[in-house]
């Protein structure tokens, strides 16, 4: 059944070739992005795609007013996919940095989230947000700390939605990527590096950046993104399914040994 499906963050990676997959398997995609540059290329593509079915709009999370505009659109889905990262030691990052996070990873989209589902349910709909959440929503690999505290965040979140809007006939879900080459995680990397100073900071540039190379010279910090792409084609429309998806499996069975395993850590 053909859904109407709004997306948040829909000028690049994922949310892009997510919004494009949607529209080709036939649902009404509003593809939002954050920025007004972003528009007419999206636009470009979709018409060239062939693709009358794919509606790109800006939706910047920050403009109150771009927020008030997406609210008096119809649809079925509501994807929280934007999002921000920042790395580097939490011990040593500026807080405002951490707050800024904090603001477009999690206030926000719930700024977002609190006026679609009060529509809903003020008009007894049904409806389904997602939220991109993250293998980082689930465990705490150290210099990444700020980014995935955000996204330990919007799992709670998203676990009480759940749990509050099921008598409504609104349903939640995550979707959590592993280290997917898409360009994200790279820059996310790189945000350190404004603000570090070796002759500040107590961590030293190059030892962080080896630590970061080192990490997506693996296989695990480099994979093929078509992956997940084409499972968020699948999850998002979908009326059933499991409420959190981690994708690939091997990064979900290492998230449940973990989880498992923090029962036992010690100090």
């Amino acid at each position: 059944m053909s859904k109407t499906i709004l997306i948040t963050g829909a000028g690049s990676g994922f949310g892009e070739a997510a919004a494009i997959g949607m529209a080709r398997n036939g649902h009404q995609v509003i593809a939002t992005v954050q920025v007004s540059p972003q528009v007419t290329p999206l636009r470009e593509k979709a018409k060239s795609l062939g693709l009358s079915n794919l509606r790109v709009e800006r939706l910047d999370l920050t403009d109150r007013f771009d927020i008030a505009q997406a609210l008096t659109w119809d649809f079925d889905v509501l994807w929280n996919n934007a999002g921000q990262g920042e790395s580097g030691p939490v011990w040593e990052i500026p807080i405002e940095l951490v707050r800024r996070n904090f603001e477009i990873n999690v206030f926000l989209p719930l700024v977002l989230t609190q006026g679609v589902v009060q529509k809903w349910v003020s008009r007894k709909t049904p409806g389904k947000v997602v939220f991109t959440s993250s293998m980082g929503g689930l465990f705490t690999p150290a210099n990444w700390g700020t980014y995935v505290s955000t996204k330990h965040a919007l799992e709670s979140i998203a676990e009480a939605l759940q749990q509050e809007l099921r008598p409504h006939g609104i349903k939640i879900q995550t979707i959590n990527p592993g280290a997917y080459y898409t360009g994200y995680n790279e820059t996310m990397a790189d945000n350190a590096f404004r603000w570090l100073d070796d002759a500040r900071n107590f961590t030293k540039r190059a030892d962080l950046r080896k630590g970061f190379d080192d990490f997506f010279a693996t296989p695990e910090g480099k994979m093929d993104p078509q992956e997940m792409i084409d499972r968020m084609i699948e999850i998002v429309p979908a009326d059933t399914g499991r409420f959190r998806n981690v994708v690939p499996k091997a990064i979900e069975d290492m998230l449940k040994l973990h989880q498992h395993s923090a029962w036992e850590n010690t100090i």
